[in-house]
């Protein structure tokens, strides 16, 4: 596996950075995840917008423009296997004296890139959905960065692993006003269908903003499918004739248990049917286009 750090393109075994760097101490930093189908990565130009949110949200200057990472994510993929990959960006304040403080002057930043393969959701998986469980949403109020200090997400992603389920569902205490709303997944966007209609919580502070999320809506609004933005109680949740899981590696997901209980009646159903065939038409429409 070639990995791209700092400037140079190398074996992963080969990869090293110092232990002061800030990542490490202070987990000060973001990432960005892509994914690249035959060979070529999607929805790009939202990813690169992403990734400049996160790093202004962390006052981190961009270590490159749009052009320099177009061309290193062209170079990444075509020095990995396979026609489907999951691309990582990991972007750090870099070295410096362990002090909470902003190095200062500010140092160089530490630029990682590395490729994954991006399997297909199995057949299996597409027939009988996936078990998710609620959790407290106990993070911070900056949800909106993609930051690399993820251990609340650790930690609330292993509670839907000990109970044996694929995600975490997270909900959140409105201010004391004794509401609770959903907010997202561990790793994932969160959307409720109710009556025909897809349900979805606000792209604000307490969720991040998902490019895969962005295309159902799209796709939502371009097929007709009544779409509605705005806070999603619990009770909404549990009353949900369907529930659909989004994120760029997953895609789109039925989640058809809940609590141990069955979503509707216990099947993917029909919108999730409906936006995963038109995310898949939208998916090869967007690379046939980008090879032409």
């Amino acid at each position: 596996m070639a990995v791209y750090l700092n400037g140079q393109f190398m074996p992963l075994e080969e990869a090293r950075v110092p232990v002061l760097d800030r990542g490490f101490m202070f987990g000060d930093g973001v990432y960005e995840v892509i994914p690249v189908y035959s060979r070529r990565p999607f929805r790009l130009a939202e990813h690169l917008k992403r990734l400049q949110h996160s790093l202004d949200g962390i006052r981190l200057t961009n270590p490159h423009t749009e052009a320099e990472w177009k061309r290193l994510i062209g170079e990444l993929i075509a020095r990995n296997e396979g026609e489907d990959q999951s691309l990582y960006l990991h972007i750090t304040r870099g070295a410096a004296k362990r002090d909470h403080a902003f190095p200062e002057p500010p140092v160089p930043p530490t630029v990682f890139m590395m490729s994954n393969p991006l399997p297909a959701p199995s057949p299996e998986l597409l027939q009988t959905g996936i078990s998710a469980v609620t959790v407290v949403d106990n993070r911070w109020l900056r949800c909106d960065i993609k930051a690399i200090a993820l251990l609340p997400n650790v930690l609330l992603r292993q509670a839907a692993v000990d109970a044996g389920c694929a995600e975490a569902i997270l909900i959140r205490s409105g201010e004391g006003d004794g509401t609770a709303f959903l907010t997202e997944g561990a790793a994932s966007n969160i959307f409720v269908v109710k009556d025909g209609a897809l349900y979805a919580p606000p792209k604000d502070n307490l969720m991040l903003p998902g490019i895969t999320y962005d295309v159902v809506l799209e796709l939502a609004a371009a097929n007709g499918i009544p779409c509605h933005v705005g806070r999603v109680m619990r009770e909404a949740v549990f009353a949900a004739d369907e529930l659909l899981l989004t994120s760029s590696p997953r895609e789109v997901q039925a989640i058809t248990r809940l609590d141990g209980q069955p979503v509707g009646n216990g099947r993917p159903g029909p919108m999730f049917e409906r936006l995963y065939a038109l995310y898949q038409a939208y998916k090869r429409d967007v690379m046939r286009a980008a090879a032409d």
